[in-house]
């Protein structure tokens, strides 16, 4: 058994019920609670959607939406003028060239204003069945930390996640990184000694 699968499995004991943590109620939504997302935690963005979801919550209503209406809502999320603006965008444009549906493929997802590789990454991946790797700071930390994928880059480390894993467990590999980044192997406090992934970890091996 490779390195990469060994630092699976000791992950899925430490998180059995890993998951996205964002509330949604469907593709739409996701796609707006992972735009939101980015730079910002999902606790942050959970508190904020319930009142922007009752005020718009579909993509006709967020279409039709002001920008300024827009930013009072998402204000702590941080960058919310770009925020706004891209959500508003992204949403005329589902509502014109999609039928108001969300692409369902990755290569179309990222063509949507304010949609990156990581978010078109989680939407095609939860909604979809895709079998792309999100990248985000949880997991480029831990797999650059874990010498799973090492990279300067988020698309360096989703490249080298692909080669480790098979595409049937990259969906599990994405929420397994996140909360092993988010719980344990955090930026500026990673906790150590309660870890059972120190014989891998580089950081770690440096650092002691």
């Amino acid at each position: 058994m490779s390195d990469a699968q060994k630092i699976i499995e000791i992950l899925q004991e430490e998180y059995p019920d890993a998951h996205c943590e964002l509330d949604y109620g469907d593709e739409f939504q996701l796609l707006v609670a992972v735009i939101l997302s980015a730079q910002c935690t999902d606790k942050r963005v959970n508190k904020v959607t319930p009142a922007l979801f009752e005020r718009a919550g579909n993509v006709y209503e967020m279409a039709q939406m002001e920008q300024a209406e827009l930013e009072k809502y998402i204000f702590s999320c941080g960058f919310y003028r770009n925020k706004a603006k891209n959500i508003i965008l992204a949403s005329k444009e589902i509502c014109e060239k999609h039928d108001g549906k969300v692409p369902s493929d990755f290569e179309t997802l990222v063509t949507l204003p304010g949609v990156g590789r990581k978010t078109a990454n989680v939407v095609s991946s939860i909604c979809f069945g895709g079998k792309g790797i999100a990248v985000d700071m949880h997991v480029f930390r831990t797999s650059n930390r874990l010498n799973l994928a090492v990279g300067k880059t988020p698309y360096e480390v989703e490249q080298g996640l692909y080669r480790a894993f098979p595409e049937n467990e990259r969906d599990k590999v994405h929420h397994l990184l996140i909360f092993h980044g988010r719980y344990r192997c955090k930026s500026q406090s990673p906790q150590c000694e309660d870890c059972k992934l120190t014989q891998y970890c580089q950081y770690y091996k440096q650092k002691n």
